[in-house]
């Protein structure tokens, strides 16, 4: 039976310790004559081997694209909490090239002589099926807890979870007894026998024995790939190539794995037999009319979403669907868990639209669009929709060097950004967490690090390209389609998708940053005078203040932030000096450093946020003791475990009202809080509501429909309604502070 799979072909070379780099530089080898996979057998009893797995790291050290595998590892002397941990590390060291081929145990002998346990046939086969579980459990480093598994041979009481692997490590089982077999078709992702200890009908058998097993626990039989170790031709190399295609043809083998230790052999298997195999295969296959194997389980397809036309995904558009490898990765954002039914991941403008127009021929279902998935808000996910996940066009150009102007894509993170920036000496305010994607925050704000010095993000931008609802793609700037510019710069998530910005940039050198931590027990007062000595300060100082709830005879606690953009340490601490004064220090640090070292305060690997976020923001023209007094008795009863105070004004406020979408720019100070209850939450806020402009957007989670105007004054809100008619009439972007079009505006 063929079972559709992709052809591939490696090597199984001899780890042999006589001439230690021999095998490394076979393996290279066989890298350059376009094999697929190196192979390394595992017998650490053999004092003439080389350890396999240290050998399998060197190997993939030297190589680039070659897969490489264990063929296969003795489980009885390998740990398996242990090797998932190795696993996982190998395959993201060598960026997801790792297979693994286990095997239940042989030479026992040798492994009792080693301190391994004995086992019959029957307790190696349970032994290796609890191994696989705990293997397994250990890579799902998104699942909540740690491993808990008492088994007869294996256990782990509460073990942590991870690394989680760089992609979906296939396990491949050396198998050849019933149990075995059984046991391949329940839990593996492959069967790897050696043709040489086969008779005659045993792969057919093990075939079927496998078959029925998959098939028994409602798995596809064809998601099983089936590899063979082979040994070189007799001599008639036309009968052997066609005895391949044969054993593909006929037992479903998908890999070849040659058993070779000569570099021309190597060759000619991967520049000569290979090809020859794939064609006669093709050929046949093209006659049969053969479906090619499925690339999901049964059990992803399974995870679909009703509703979802998971088949019309446009051709090379990559996706993650709900029981895919990486969707526990793509699925929520840092701030809010989601189970979207499909995640579209573009490469491309074109790309975006394709995502674009599959989104729009499910109306029914949310759509949500993403750069870095940080967002307070939270909108960037959501259940049972469509995401367009924009992480890959994340590429940061410098296009004229003499007007500071860089084009950054909106995947990009700003720890990426601040990096390459400061290698020209450069520097573009950008919130104050690294893992914040770029388009998120260049179409609602920026409000970070250097807003009272040099504004906020998007008063650097400078034009934005943009996919809108119907798919054109545009470049608008201020010559350009200046009103879509305008909204594109305070509310662009209403607009449409931007998919690059060409920013102008700052001068930045070194520069102050400090952290003070105080006794804030006084907390009203305290921020007042915060507040009071951040208005007095230069332009060169900008200052964040974060507290918690006051804790059971604990003082209160306040960390300040600031950064001042001087490079001479007398100045950075004179500019500190009023700060110093605003309470009991209980800690301080206070470092000459840089923007972009400052901005590497973050992780932009995957994020695995639960829940709904709930937060609230402020913008507010001053700290006065009636405001303070607000915050400190929701301080006090707990309502609110985080709130942070922003410095703006300065810069920020240079700019008009009116010259971007983007409201409230007469404001000091930007508040949000985040809290567990929003009635309680809101009693406090709702107080400090009076003393407050506005919301901005990107910190609040709200969805009350009053926020669109508390975002945008009226006059913005009419501008951005008559330019929303014209680019999204049909509401297609509404996920996101949705601002509803102008009836009778068309144009």
């Amino acid at each position: 039976m063929d079972y559709g799979h992709p052809l591939r072909f490696g090597v199984f070379i001899t780890p042999a310790n006589a001439q230690p780099q021999a095998p490394v530089a076979l393996a290279r080898h066989a890298e350059a004559s376009g094999l697929d996979l190196v192979t390394f057998q595992d017998h650490p009893y053999q004092p003439a081997f080389l350890d396999t797995w240290t050998l399998l790291s060197y190997a993939a050290a030297q190589t680039e694209s070659i897969h490489l595998a264990p063929n296969v590892l003795n489980l009885p002397l390998r740990p398996p909490l242990v090797l998932a941990r190795a696993a996982a590390s190998l395959d993201l060291l060598s960026g997801g090239r790792l297979d693994l081929g286990l095997g239940s145990g042989a030479f026992w002998d040798a492994i009792e002589a080693m301190g391994g346990r004995r086992l019959t046939p029957g307790q190696a086969v349970s032994a290796l099926e609890e191994a696989i579980g705990l293997i397994r459990q250990t890579w799902d480093a998104a699942a909540r807890g740690g491993v808990f598994d008492e088994g007869a041979y294996y256990s782990a009481r509460g073990a942590k979870r991870g690394p989680r692997p760089a992609h979906d490590i296939p396990i491949w089982l050396g198998a050849y007894k019933p149990r075995m077999l059984a046991l391949t078709g329940r839990l593996a992702d492959g069967w790897l026998p050696s043709h040489g200890y086969l008779k005659p009908g045993d792969l057919a058998a093990g075939n079927a024995r496998i078959d029925d097993a998959a098939a028994g626990v409602g798995r596809d039989p064809h998601e099983i790939r089936r590899l063979l170790n082979i040994g070189g031709p007799s001599g008639d190399v036309r009968g052997w190539i066609e005895q391949l295609a044969q054993l593909t043809l006929d037992d479903g083998i998908g890999t070849f794995i040659l058993a070779a230790d000569d570099p021309g052999s190597v060759q000619a298997f991967g520049e000569e037999i290979a090809p020859a195999v794939r064609e006669l295969v093709a050929h046949e296959r093209a006659d049969r009319g053969t479906t090619p194997a499925t690339t999901r389980s049964a059990s992803a397809l399974a995870a679909r979403r009703t509703g979802i036309a998971y088949d019309d995904v446009p051709a090379g558009l990559h996706a993650v669907e709900p029981g895919d490898f990486d969707y526990a990765d793509v699925q929520s954002t840092y701030m809010r868990g989601g189970e979207p039914g499909i995640v579209l991941q573009p490469d491309s403008p074109s790309q975006v639209a394709a995502a674009l127009a599959f989104a729009r021929r499910h109306p029914d279902l949310p759509l949500a669009v993403r750069s870095g998935g940080h967002g307070i808000s939270g909108r960037s996910t959501n259940d049972g929709g469509i995401v367009i996940d924009l992480r890959r066009l994340n590429d940061i150009e410098v296009i004229d060097k003499a007007r500071r102007l860089v084009r950054i894509g909106p995947g990009a993170r700003w720890m990426e950004v601040a990096a390459v920036l400061a290698e020209h000496g450069w520097a573009l305010s950008s919130g104050d967490y690294g893992a914040v994607g770029v388009g998120g925050l260049a179409t609602a704000g920026g409000i970070g690090w250097l807003a009272r010095e040099h504004g906020l993000t998007i008063d650097h931008v400078r034009a934005v390209e943009v996919v809108l609802a119907d798919g054109t793609i545009e470049r608008v700037d201020a010559a350009t389609d200046a009103a879509l510019f305008w909204a594109m710069r305070g509310a662009g998530a209403n607009m449409g998708i931007a998919t690059s910005f060409e920013f102008e940039v700052d001068e930045v050198g070194p520069l102050g940053f400090a952290r003070l931590v105080f006794d804030a027990s006084d907390t009203a007062d305290f921020l007042v005078n915060w507040g009071r000595i951040v208005q007095a300060a230069p332009r060169e100082v900008t200052s964040f203040l974060i507290m918690g709830p006051r804790r059971p005879r604990q003082p209160q606690v306040a960390h300040v932030m600031a950064m001042v953009d001087r490079s001479e340490p007398d100045d950075i601490v004179a500019l500190l000096q009023p700060f110093a004064q605003l309470g009991p220090l209980l800690d301080q640090q206070v470092q000459l450093t840089s923007y972009a070292q400052v901005m590497t305060n973050a992780d932009i690997g995957p994020q695995h946020g639960a829940g709904e976020p709930l937060a609230r923001s402020a913008q507010l023209d001053e700290i006065t003791p009636e405001a303070a007094s607000i915050i400190e008795g929701m301080l006090d009863a707990g309502d609110s475990y985080f709130f942070q105070l922003r410095s703006v004004g300065g810069a920020v406020a240079d700019v008009p009202d009116d010259a971007t979408a983007y409201a409230h720019r007469q404001a000091a100070f930007s508040a949000v809080a985040f809290g567990a209850d929003p009635v309680r939450l809101d009693a406090h806020w709702g107080e400090l509501a009076a003393h407050s402009r506005g919301v901005y957007l990107s910190f609040d989670s709200t969805l009350r429909p009053e926020r669109i105007g508390e975002a945008f004054p009226p006059a913005h809100l009419a501008r951005l309604r008559a330019v929303k008619a014209r680019v999204d009439p049909d509401g297609v972007f509404s996920d996101n502070f949705a601002i509803p079009p102008e009836e009778g505006v068309t144009g």
